[in-house]
């Protein structure tokens, strides 16, 4: 129904949002930014 996987479609099921790329556009995101050494930066550390 959320589409987190793109592998199992059941005939049954209605895919109302497709999870999968904006978790896969979240992740890409967070490691750019680890490897770039933009997170975490001053603000986000104690």
């Amino acid at each position: 129904m959320l589409g987190i996987t793109q592998e199992f479609s059941p005939r049954f099921l209605r895919r109302y949002l497709n999870m999968y790329e904006e978790m896969m556009g979240a992740f890409k995101s967070y490691i750019d930014d680890v490897k770039s050494g933009d997170f975490p930066n001053e603000k986000e550390q104690y």
